[in-house]
């Protein structure tokens, strides 16, 4: 008796790749992603005062920001306006550094000028004042 002649196995079935679960997997990512990249960049909320001229921010530099309520910042981190000097002079030396400050529109001014003299203080005479350019209304 003759053996049955079998068929043989093609191998398609697994040359086929299945994607679905890598789809899922990169589109559940780019959800993850797209909510949190703006939550990290947030930083302190502050409304700046608005200019017409405005120069773009090029060299990395400290940053003071004063908000709303008038508390004072280094970085993203809450400082007391005595120990300013102090730890603007453990950031670097004087003569090197560079300071912008970012501060709320409504803020008066006798507050940023309290900041830029701590600031002066310990050592540091690059000071920038961070601002928003005035956007034009479209004539319709």
């Amino acid at each position: 008796m003759a053996a049955p002649i079998r068929q043989p196995r093609t191998a398609s079935s697994m040359a086929d790749i299945n994607i679905t679960p890598f789809v899922d997997v990169v589109l559940v990512l780019l959800i993850i992603f797209m909510i949190t990249a703006p939550i990290l960049q947030s930083g302190i909320e502050v409304q700046l005062p608005k200019t017409k001229t405005v120069k773009a921010i090029v060299e990395e530099r400290l940053v003071l920001t004063i908000d709303r309520s008038q508390r004072l910042y280094l970085g993203n981190e809450l400082v007391n306006i005595n120990a300013l000097g102090e730890l603007l002079r453990a950031k670097g030396p004087a003569g090197q550094q560079a300071v912008y400050i970012r501060c709320d529109e409504s803020v008066p001014f006798g507050t940023v000028a309290t900041v830029m003299d701590a600031v002066r203080q310990a050592g540091i005479e690059n000071v920038s004042m961070v601002t928003e350019p005035i956007r034009k209304r479209r004539r319709s």
